[in-house]
């Protein structure tokens, strides 16, 4: 048990402080412009952050795509079953389907990859990251607007940073000195800045229909758990791959679906309550997750 919680605490503690960080900074008043942040790791850290890990850690191009494959295997069950439980239980699944197929594989799951499994964990985790923003500014986007949003992925620097690491892994050539250094470094402010904008983001929020929130959090949790280890069980996958395949799938509701419901019109106050009472979840479950898959 001791040495358990001597690996555990490496882990998470540095996830909960910078989370705390932005929970508190926000509860003390101070400004925090969410909007400005959320832009700046979207559109600048996330691209650079992958661009620098799948080329620093050399990640075959093959494996790049495979892992994203893995994650719209996972996320897609999700969405298929979420959507039948949503709807055998009289819920609308437009508004709602988002939030119990997208998990929160960014502002959570790539910095518990990174101290659970370290470089090779976050490399692996990125590709999974990378497949739900896709899913964020296209499925997540349509669902809350009602609208057709594909055009949106063209806007998604991620994309291409990650076809830009494939075309060097593929050709097998390393990036020039000056773009790794270049991303390397603004790469580097994006697990940071995700983590305390996600504390930022859960003082803000406020839990309306504890009963929903509970249902829709816990369906979230349920099926993205389930979801890994089912696409684990299909495939023969290395055991690391496999534990962050199933640690990123089973991800609480990301905080975007919230962002998007606020800016659509949506169920705020549920979608809200859902990204809260996951996160609260989570903290309590991740020990026992990652004692699983870091065993």
């Amino acid at each position: 048990m001791i040495a358990l919680i001597e690996a555990l605490v490496p882990v998470l503690a540095p996830v909960f402080a910078a989370a705390g960080v932005g929970y508190v900074w926000a509860r003390s008043r101070h400004p925090f412009d969410l909007g400005f942040v959320t832009r700046l790791v979207t559109y600048v850290g996330s691209p650079c952050l992958v661009f620098s890990a799948l080329t620093k850690f050399h990640v075959p191009a093959g494996e790049i795509l495979g892992q994203a494959g893995l994650a719209f295997l996972a996320v897609f069950a999700c969405g298929l079953v979420g959507g039948l439980a949503l709807r055998l239980s009289g819920h609308a699944v437009r508004p709602f389907l988002p939030t119990v197929m997208l998990p929160n594989a960014g502002n959570l799951g790539l910095p518990i990859a990174y101290f659970a499994f370290g470089d090779e964990g976050l490399a692996l985790a990125l590709p999974f990251s990378a497949a739900m923003t896709m899913l964020q500014f296209t499925v997540g986007v349509s669902c809350a607007s009602g609208h057709s949003k594909w055009t949106e992925l063209l806007k998604t620097p991620t994309i291409y940073a990650i076809l830009l690491a494939i075309a060097f892994a593929a050709a097998d050539i390393e990036a020039p000195r000056w773009l790794a250094n270049a991303t390397e470094l603004l790469g580097g402010v994006t697990l940071p800045l995700m983590l305390i904008a996600l504390g930022v983001s859960l003082a803000s929020l406020r839990i309306a229909n504890l009963g929903l929130s509970l249902w829709l959090a816990g369906l979230r949790l349920a099926l993205g758990l389930a979801a890994g280890i089912g696409v684990v069980w299909l495939f023969d996958i290395p055991h690391q791959t496999a534990s962050v395949l199933i640690l990123q799938s089973a991800m609480p509701p990301a905080v975007f679906n919230y962002l998007f419901a606020a800016r659509y019109g949506g169920p705020v106050q549920e979608v809200a309550g859902a990204v809260v009472v996951g996160t609260l979840i989570s903290i309590a479950t991740l020990p026992v997750l990652l004692a699983v898959l870091m065993g």
